[in-house]
């Protein structure tokens, strides 16, 4: 009896060490995805928070810290451009609007264009003051004509925030000025959530990559604030911000290959240093990861059941999936839906899935929908078509 107990206590103390040693295999694992990454940088991620996003896809590629809810600064008039260009597009303004700026909007300091009190500009050049400049007033003066005063836009602005699923997303102005902002904070997610939305308008990215412009008929120049758009390939933007309390911050985009980039960071001890990080991290992910990429089309009509048509268009739409890059040429396809559908169809209907993998993992996939509606036959159009067949007969 004692043997057999002392041979259970060894396999117990066996077993456990065995566990621990896969535990901290997983945990060693884990912990060390930051280390790697800065391995193959060869440099520090030396800022407070950060993230790398595909913008299609909305896959992470790196992070740190990246919801820690922390001040935006200027990084804050992404959502203001957001709503800005969300206002043209349902046609509520216009580009060619005349704006006059409010004497709130003059008085605003930091980056500026100095506007005076009266003095109009059109919803374009003021977002170009925006995008170029980092405008603190310009940002203002396009809230208060969106919204009609600078607190309702921003009520919009945490509203908007919600719907977009940004979880720390805090705006109590327009512009991230900081100085009396008592809980004006963004987590780096957040920024890359709210500028995956905003570059879905291109013409944002038509100003973001803007090095230098002029308005007030070419008598104010405009110079932008992101040194990226000069000097790394393929920038398309998009935003910069620092105060004393946010440090230097950027949401950082750029597109190559099919793949368009987000690069987020917060809290870098200087400009120079946010811009290298990002720049690092922006070759990491255009090195290392490719978008697989499929297009939708239609099908072969599918079978009506009892319908005024035998026959039904389908169709499915277009899918996009992150991968290591070579990993793109491997992915595999397969239909999966039924032979026939009764009537009545709606279009819409979902009647199958277009399911794509890589190697044994399902990757993602699209439904197979009907593109048309096809009513039910009745007793007269079904004794009509029995009519028609022994005629062709």
């Amino acid at each position: 009896m004692r043997r057999v107990w002392i041979k259970g206590i060894s396999f117990l103390m066996v077993l456990i060490l065995v566990l621990s040693s896969v535990v901290m295999g997983v945990f060693a694992s884990d912990g060390a995805t930051d280390a790697a990454v800065e391995g193959q940088l060869g440099m520090e991620i030396d800022c407070i928070g950060a993230i790398l996003m595909d913008a299609e896809t909305g896959t992470v590629f790196y992070e740190k810290n990246a919801d820690e809810a922390l001040p935006p600064a200027s990084v804050t008039k992404i959502m203001t451009l957001l709503l800005v260009m969300e206002a043209i597009e349902e046609g509520k303004i216009k580009l060619t609007d005349r704006v006059s700026a409010s004497a709130n909007a003059a008085s605003m300091g930091g980056s500026q264009v100095y506007l005076k009190e009266g003095e109009e500009m059109s919803v374009e050049d003021l977002l170009k003051c925006v995008v170029i400049a980092s405008a603190n007033d310009a940002a203002v003066a396009l809230a208060e004509y969106v919204a009609g005063s600078e607190e309702a836009f921003v009520e919009r602005m945490n509203a908007r925030a919600g719907e977009l699923g940004m979880k720390t997303a805090c705006f109590e102005n327009t512009n991230g000025l900081d100085d009396t902002a008592k809980n004006h904070v963004l987590s780096a997610r957040d920024i890359a959530i709210m500028s995956r939305e905003l570059i879905k308008h291109e013409k944002i990215l038509e100003y973001s990559s803007i090095w230098m412009d002029t308005v007030r008929d070419g008598a104010f120049g405009l110079t932008n604030t992101n040194r990226l758009v000069r000097f790394y390939k393929d920038a398309t933007g998009l935003k910069t911000g620092s105060t004393a309390k946010a440090k230097f911050c950027i949401s950082a985009t750029a597109k190559r290959d099919g793949m368009h980039l987000i690069c987020v960071i917060m809290g870098a001890p200087t400009r120079d240093v946010r811009n290298a990080i990002a720049t690092k991290l922006l070759d990491y992910g255009f090195a290392n990861y490719a978008l697989f990429r499929a297009e939708g089309q239609r099908l072969p009509e599918m079978k009506v059941l009892g319908g005024v048509e035998n026959t039904c268009a389908i169709a499915f739409d277009d899918f996009a999936y992150a991968v290591k890059k070579g990993q793109e040429k491997s992915v595999e396809t397969r239909l999966e839906m039924g032979e026939s559908i009764a009537a009545p169809v709606k279009k819409g209907t979902v009647v199958g899935k277009r399911i794509y993998s890589l190697g044994c993992e399902e990757i993602g996939s699209v439904d197979v929908v009907t593109t048309e509606e096809i009513g039910k036959i009745g007793y007269f159009g079904l004794l009509v078509r029995m009519i028609a067949r022994i005629i062709m007969k």
